[in-house]
């Protein structure tokens, strides 16, 4: 057994140079690695330890004893089969929440991007379940022994999305007695819906911070509701499909969160003189995005008081009169094709969020050529893929490749920069600077350059010790 270390070693396999991929290695000694997420890649973004087109673990494995889960993102998940195929036995600490959609996730995964084998599928399912250890949140659990360090582990509510967490992570090293550091993960907006405002830790000894929105501000909850109703009335008015690409947790049933309060506050009213709101169709195209909004409906003790003072009130908001959900592939190339030839209105919400694979590309092969449509974006587009090619070049009326297929964007691209389930600026600096105890240091992942830089300038300017993890 090697001597813990006097201070623990970073060591970041993924999520520095971008986004995606996230994979942070925290090693107490030589023989004792804990991992926090193992997610895939998107787009072209690239690490030393993989790119999206190489999702196989690199590194060595033989040292780590746990992996702790933040949230269940693909790309702070998606890598877990690899490591599980790397020959990874040891346990994996998330939520309760988590727990019961990571397995929906990895599924979803593996049908997309490894095997259709169902035996095989099950058969991986059902050790990653034997291996989860699922905690509450705001209580210590204890990690695998390591002689002398007593290592523990607290999630506490992060408000990205449903089970979503920061991590605390408690030992002694060689020098000092309950030396902590904090994971963010992906830190909540403090106005996103559904989920509780995440609050500071009290104190920390180092801290491991996302930047995706480092350099910018968003819009409060009033001006992004009425700016989302500014988009569909303006959407809508010659009719056509409102494609909204989405991730099939966490935004997906955002967006539904907050249709139905739009719906809910102008029933009765009209889009335009052949319209009502109460009369539009809200169509979730995705059977993955279908069974997690069911989790959510499950699992409605960690909603927020606003959420759970709708439900009193006789609403339904993930399941509502004009919501429809598409779960064949038949019945979804079936809608693609009506929609595309008839312009009926609708609201279609489809995965992937970056239109990485997915529903969303048959929508966009069969509805981006054709000015009667529009794609609203409302999450992060990585670098290197399809969202971010169309983002830049669909309002200029350019073109996209898909599938070996060159189409020239009519529709109207609309961009909600504001419509993030990512802490802003202002909320990463809180979240460092509401500390009662002040980090002796900050380090910066998760976010590009520009994002990153205007992070750390921002504490540094507040004397808050930060670097760029790299």
């Amino acid at each position: 057994m090697s001597t813990v270390y006097n201070t623990p070693q970073f060591i970041h396999h993924g999520a520095v140079d971008g986004v995606t991929g996230s994979c942070h290695e925290y090693r107490l000694s030589d023989d004792y690695g804990l991992l926090i997420d193992c997610g895939l890649f998107q787009g072209a973004e690239v690490s030393r330890s993989g790119s999206a087109g190489a999702p196989q673990i690199p590194f060595a494995i033989a040292h780590i004893r746990a992996l702790i889960v933040t949230h269940v993102h693909i790309d702070h998940v998606g890598r877990i089969p690899y490591l599980i195929a790397a020959g990874y036995k040891g346990p994996i600490y998330c939520t309760v929440a988590s727990a019961t959609l990571l397995p929906l996730v990895l599924e979803d995964a593996l049908k997309m991007g490894v095997t259709r084998d169902e035996k095989l599928i099950n058969s991986f399912l059902a050790a990653i379940r034997r291996q989860l250890v699922p905690c509450e949140f705001k209580q210590w659990q204890a990690l695998p022994e390591l002689a002398g360090a007593n290592p523990e582990v607290r999630f506490q509510p992060a408000g990205h999305i449903l089970g979503s967490a920061y991590v605390e992570l408690r030992h002694n090293t060689a020098v000092k007695q309950g030396y902590k550091t904090v994971f963010s993960g992906d830190l909540g907006a403090p106005y996103a819906p559904l989920l509780p405002v995440p609050k500071a830790p009290y104190a920390a000894d180092e801290v491991v911070i996302e930047a995706t929105y480092g350099d910018r501000l968003h819009d409060n909850r009033k001006t992004r509701i009425k700016r989302l109703e500014q988009v569909l009335l303006h959407s809508l008015k010659d009719n056509g499909t409102v494609l909204f690409p989405a991730f099939s947790i966490g935004r997906t049933q955002e967006l539904l969160y907050e249709l139905e309060a739009i719906i809910h506050r102008l029933r009765g009213k009209k889009i335009h003189s052949a319209l009502r709101w109460d009369q539009l169709q809200i169509i979730v195209d995705s059977p993955l995005a279908a069974r997690f909004t069911q989790a959510y409906d499950a699992l409605k003790s960690c909603w927020d008081n606003e959420a759970r003072q709708r439900l009193a009130q006789g609403r339904h908001p993930l399941s509502f009169a004009q919501l429809h959900t598409v779960d064949s592939h038949a019945q979804h190339m079936a809608l693609v094709q009506f929609l595309a030839s008839t312009r009926q209105p609708a609201i279609v919400i489809a995965a992937s969020g970056m239109c990485e694979g997915g529903r969303v590309v048959n929508y966009l092969k069969a509805l981006l050529g054709d000015s009667a449509h529009q794609v609203v974006f409302v999450g992060y587009q990585a670098r290197g893929t399809l969202g971010a090619a169309i983002q830049q070049y669909g309002p200029n009326g350019g073109y996209v490749d898909i599938d070996g297929q060159r189409i020239t964007i009519a529709a109207e691209v609309i961009t909600l920069s504001g419509y993030s389930a990512h802490a802003d600026k202002t909320g990463l600096v809180r979240f460092i600077s509401g500390m009662r105890k002040l980090p002796t240091r900050v380090r910066i992942v998760h976010g590009d350059t520009a994002a990153k830089q205007a992070l750390q300038r921002a504490f540094l300017q507040l004397g808050i010790n930060a670097i760029i993890a790299n």
